[in-house]
């Protein structure tokens, strides 16, 4: 079975939570992603932040982009997932959290991004059907 480690994508860039949201947005378009971690000055994960928090929480509010910092967005605990975990538990964690992508976590140390996917390649086609499901309902 195929682990986090096998297929995510490595390399994960975080915005720092004392950046500001405009950076974050233009880290997210040089890079064609829609969601980046948010690390702290410690180098641990505080949290994710979405394109969607970026237009809903700051845009649609009012809010200047280049004064909203990363980290006033970041809501409780961040969900991760272990590299050496399998494309199941991926799964069930995406789907318990509702949630698109994970941040991979190798220790302490975040190592890259598994996405819906990523996931959706590793696993047999009724499993996919079912995370899909899981994951676009209100």
């Amino acid at each position: 079975m195929a682990t986090a480690r096998d297929i995510m994508t490595s390399g994960a860039e975080c915005i720092g939570a004392e950046e500001n949201v405009l950076l974050a947005a233009e880290k997210m378009a040089e890079s064609g992603v829609g969601a980046l971690p948010i690390c702290g000055t410690d180098n641990k994960l505080k949290g994710m932040l979405t394109d969607r928090d970026i237009v809903v929480k700051v845009l649609g509010a009012g809010k200047d982009p280049s004064a909203t910092t990363a980290g006033e967005l970041a809501q409780g605990e961040a969900v991760t997932i272990g590299a050496d975990d399998g494309a199941e538990e991926i799964m069930t964690t995406m789907t318990e959290h509702r949630v698109r992508r994970l941040p991979v976590i190798d220790g302490h140390d975040l190592i890259g991004m598994v996405a819906q996917a990523d996931v959706a390649r590793a696993l047999p086609d009724p499993q996919v059907g079912d995370l899909l499901k899981a994951l676009s309902t209100d």
